[in-house]
């Protein structure tokens, strides 16, 4: 009994490695990034390996750095923690040792760290595994439950509140640290050191010479995942705010400055300061498309008059509810589309009662009864308390005729004009974002602002294109294309579109959802 042909001391390993993190650092790695520290001319008097497995980083940087005075290691795993002593045991240096076994999560470390002589340097690679797995896998290895991230409302309940450990590991590092003499070095994901870095920055930690270097996860760890070395210096007396980016730890020049501005966490610098002028209010609204999380059920395809759905199930249906639709590999292919799949849309906005689909539409609120169940049992706690078969990301705008569309999950910076396909609007999965227009003229001249090289600069000013979903609503409500239409010599066509009653235009502002 396995998973993937692995017998069962090969799934209960697998599941150890998952609960602690235990992917061991090899020796070369830590060796190479105790020597770029040293380069840097960090010092230290003191190590800690908070995570410190088999040791391979403590043993590091005593090579590296013979002034230390104290060390200090922690891990929740006894054997790595015999194997360290045992390796302490034939090591000669003038260090006093603290080896401990137990939960970083439980361990006082504001008592460790007030007995240490300064500059302290803390280094290691935290587990790289989230909350949520651990949560499956009824782990208590994990932090106190709070929202620490702050996220409130729907954003706590659809995931947002989902975070990597070495995310909150690293965050606590760094308060701990504050205003002290001190040098933090961890491998991590790189959008977690982005992370961390913007909790710093937001919150007034005072770093220097913050840096990120890429590290090969797949040859290092098997991981296909982007990560990095986070390096960073603690202040007594104020930092900075910027942070160079290196595709490698022997990487002189860095390839891109992120850094910290109005607010916000800036992806290129460079491009930030020339562009930030066509940031400002978004006067078309973006939308995400259709929520209904049952895609076998709400997702289907036409074979003759009847539909199949994500079961293999053969159903009519009437039109009234049914959508042409396209997901996110549909708008980023660049390719001309044809929507192969039809969505069930049985609201038209956020909350309206469902029932009246028995009268008006018979056959498709049989179908929706028959898998009643189905849809009952989504998981998110949005669908909880409101009428049956609800959505969200509905509204008059999921049915304006023309739509200007991307895909949240692309890897670059395509907009597609999209318009009705057999007389219906087409609708899109939750991983699209669009503006929604009443006429195909409007739809052009949108497409056209969005697709120039001046607004591709603005977004990728922000844009880190490892992150899971790259482009999102709060990323495209950044650019005011009034300014945008400014800065290209497009005001007229855009005012005349914004106008109302000009040419018999009206304005096309979607208005918010009813609820």
């Amino acid at each position: 009994m396995g998973y993937n042909h692995r017998g069962e001391g090969d799934v209960m390993k697998t599941r150890k490695t998952i609960e602690f993190g235990d992917f061991q650092t090899p020796a070369s790695l830590a060796g190479s990034v105790c020597r770029l520290l040293a380069k840097r001319g960090l010092t230290a008097r003191s190590v800690i390996e908070p995570t410190c497995g088999k040791g391979h980083f403590l043993f590091a940087a005593l090579a590296q750095f013979p002034g230390i005075q104290k060390a200090v290691a922690l891990d929740i795993n006894p054997e790595h923690i015999a194997q360290v002593r045992s390796s302490l045991n034939n090591y000669s240096h003038g260090t006093a040792f603290e080896i401990l076994q137990g939960n970083f999560f439980d361990t006082d470390w504001r008592t460790i760290l007030a007995g240490l002589p300064e500059p302290i340097l803390i280094i290691g690679n935290p587990p790289w595994v989230t909350n949520a797995d651990l949560g499956v896998l009824g782990s208590s290895n994990l932090p106190e439950k709070t929202n620490f991230q702050n996220h409130d409302g729907i954003d706590a309940l659809t995931g947002k509140s989902n975070f990597d450990i070495s995310e909150w590991i690293l965050m606590k590092i760094l308060e701990l640290l504050n205003g002290r003499d001190a040098v933090v070095a961890m491998l991590c994901k790189t959008s977690v050191a982005r992370k961390v870095l913007a909790h710093a920055w937001k919150s007034e930690i005072s770093l220097l010479n913050a840096s990120l270097y890429a590290i090969d996860a797949p040859a290092h760890f098997g991981a296909t995942v982007s990560a990095c070395l986070l390096a960073c210096q603690g202040s007594r007396s104020g930092g900075n705010r910027t942070c160079p980016v290196y595709t490698g730890l022997e990487m002189r020049e860095p390839a891109e400055v992120i850094g910290y501005q109005d607010g916000m966490v800036i992806a290129s610098i460079k491009k930030y300061e020339e562009l930030k002028h066509l940031k400002g209010d978004e006067i078309y609204k973006w939308r995400s498309g259709i929520k209904h999380d049952c895609s076998s059920i709400m997702e289907l395809r036409k074979e003759g008059d009847r539909y199949r759905n994500g079961l293999g199930a053969f159903v009519q249906l009437e039109d009234e509810y049914i959508y042409p639709m396209l997901k996110s590999s549909d708008i980023a292919s660049g390719r001309v589309v044809v929507p192969r799949r039809w969505m069930v849309v049985p609201q038209r906005f956020v909350g309206e009662d469902t029932g009246k689909i028995a009268k008006r539409a018979p056959k498709t609120w049989k179908y929706l009864q028959s898998y009643a169940e189905m849809l009952s049992g989504r998981k998110s706690r949005i669908y909880r308390r409101r009428p049956q078969f609800s959505i969200f990301g509905v509204g008059d705008y999921s049915f304006s005729p023309w739509k200007v569309a991307i895909s949240g999950l692309s890897k670059r910076l395509r907009f597609r004009k999209l318009g009705p396909h057999l007389g219906k609007p087409i609708v899109f999965d939750d991983s699209c974002y669009f503006v929604s227009c009443h006429s195909e003229r409007e739809a052009d001249c949108i497409e056209h602002l969005l697709s120039s090289s001046m607004a591709s600069d603005f977004y990728e000013s922000f844009l880190f294109w490892d992150a899971k979903r790259p482009i999102t609503v709060d990323l495209l409500r950044k650019l005011d294309l009034r300014r945008l239409a400014d800065a290209l010599g497009k005001r007229d066509q855009l005012r005349l579109l914004l106008e109302p009653g000009k040419n018999g235009r009206i304005p096309v502002i979607p208005q918010p959802c009813r609820s």
